[in-house]
């Protein structure tokens, strides 16, 4: 086990792990580290902690020092530099007329480097852009291109549910997200509706999916046809926080002789997970099987009118 303190250089940025050294490091303290772009101005966020030696990422590098009120000037004056700085990378762009929408604007602590980000439908040739920014600000030029994610994520915005977007407020990483999760929580499949402000999938989408999945196991699908305290009947709607399973009883008319005929019940029965059998499936039966294919024609389609309301 390694001591370690946790520091971020943004609100909602990544958490990075340093060595407090002989330094007693408190959250909350500014502090001055070195990191792969030179010395940076960050904060901790988590006191001592110990980790196991194989959650680091070598070599672990020492906390330089904590913040003095000279190094928190220092720092304020970096971030007022930042408008001018987005002003003349704009000019310069619309001047060698390059398709880029430039987003933000970061100097290091040192001053040693600026960096600026920007979005872009494909790949961009700055070669000619970077000489004059260099040739301004007489530092060392980055240009750094990132996904719409990562530009929600810088300029923050408000998402659909009225609060503040969660990667800019508290979200550290992205995680994967996909449509079949919009499927599992029953949600409309307009893309407007599941969409974030990035334009993506909703990264809340992700949030509950592990319930909705344990939730769905063992429930049947609209459309399967299952047993029931009353007897056979066809799935309409399924409740997965409720484990309700809505349905309609398959009511037999004739004989034998005459032929039987399957027929739908004009009410609706409500049952619990537990009250529900399903059929098992014979050996051949496709994946896709809704249990609907020994109704008559017009059953099934009284079945697709109903499932369109």
């Amino acid at each position: 086990m390694t001591d370690v303190v946790g520091v971020k250089f943004k609100d909602a940025g990544k958490l990075y792990y340093f060595s407090p050294g002989k330094l007693d490091v408190k959250a909350g303290e500014n502090v001055i580290v070195e990191t792969a772009r030179g010395l940076e101005f960050g904060t901790v966020t988590m006191g001592v902690t110990s980790v196991k030696e194989s959650e680091l990422v070598a070599p672990l590098k020492n906390i330089i020092r904590i913040a003095t009120d000279k190094d928190k000037k220092k720092h304020e004056e970096n971030l007022a530099k930042r408008n001018d700085a987005m002003r003349i990378c704009q000019e310069k762009i619309e001047a060698h007329g390059l398709e880029m929408k430039l987003i933000d604007v970061e100097y290091t602590f040192d001053n040693s480097k600026v960096v600026f980000y920007f979005t872009a439908d494909g790949r961009v040739d700055f070669r000619e852009l970077v000489k004059d920014l260099a040739s301004v600000f007489r530092m060392r030029i980055e240009l750094r291109q990132i996904g719409v994610r990562d530009e929600a994520k810088m300029l923050g915005g408000v998402g659909s549910c009225g609060r503040a977007l969660c990667c800019n407020t508290w979200l550290r990483d992205f995680e994967p997200v996909s449509i079949k999760m919009a499927k599992v929580q029953n949600l409309s499949l307009n893309p407007t509706k599941i969409s974030g402000m990035c334009g993506r999938l909703m990264c809340c989408l992700k949030y509950e999916n592990d319930a909705y999945t344990y939730l769905k196991k063992g429930m049947p699908i609209v459309g399967e046809r299952v047993r029931t305290p009353d007897g056979k009947a066809v799935v309409t709607d399924v409740n997965l926080l409720e484990s309700l399973v809505k349905t309609r009883l398959i009511v037999e008319e004739g004989d034998k002789k005459n032929g039987i005929e399957e027929k739908l019940s004009p009410e609706f029965y409500t049952y619990g997970k537990e009250e529900i059998k399903r059929f098992g499936k014979n050996k051949g039966q496709k994946k896709k099987d809704n249990g609907l294919e020994d109704l008559d024609k017009d059953t099934l389609k009284e079945i697709k009118e109903l499932l369109k309301d």
